[in-house]
């Protein structure tokens, strides 16, 4: 038992010792870090999906990425547009169709016979519907576009490694020639 005592004490005073003998060096002996730490900001990328699915394009002006709000909104604008006009002329051929079963002919569209307004009907309801889905695929890719953007603001891209083609001439045959030139520097 008392081995672990003697044990104990040997790593206490040599634990000891090696804190004295940090704290005893000067400042002229310590290593400053040169290395600049950038903050990361964890909520950066929420907080801009967040304002993406509040407001479309809203979560691109936060990551200052304004070129992007116009092809949102023209992404947007004319999926919903096209589901306005599709669902008008759904509702259209479907209002004649039904005054024909109830016997008027009086509708403006008297050179179609029934078949051909069911066939109508179809068509711009299927286009209708593929807008309206078009619409949220839209939105939803907003919201995504706005979050990895966020992730990727954050990460550190330099030019210590870059990836550019090139083009060479073949010695044997003298054509030029398509290559990929990786660079990195260190």
């Amino acid at each position: 038992m008392n081995r672990y005592y003697y044990i104990l004490l040997f790593f206490f005073f040599l634990g000891n010792f090696s804190l004295s003998a940090q704290t005893e060096l000067g400042p002229e002996l310590r290593v400053k870090d040169t290395i600049k730490k950038n903050e990361i900001n964890m909520l950066a990328p929420s907080k801009a999906a967040f304002y993406s699915a509040v407001l479309p394009g809203l979560g691109q002006i936060y990551n200052k990425k304004y070129w992007k709000v116009p092809l949102v909104y023209g992404a947007l604008g004319t999926t919903i547009y096209f589901y306005i006009s599709n669902n008008n002329k759904y509702h259209a051929y479907r209002d004649a169709y039904k005054r024909r079963l109830e016997g008027f002919n009086d509708d403006e569209f008297t050179y179609l016979d029934n078949s051909r307004l069911i066939t109508a009907q179809k068509f711009y309801q299927n286009n209708r519907d593929l807008s309206a889905l078009l619409t949220g695929l839209f939105y939803i890719l907003n919201i995504v576009d706005a979050n990895v953007d966020a992730h990727l603001m954050q990460f550190n891209v330099n030019d210590n490694l870059t990836i550019k083609p090139d083009f060479y001439r073949n010695e044997f045959s003298s054509n030029q020639n398509l290559g990929i030139c990786v660079t990195w520097k260190l």
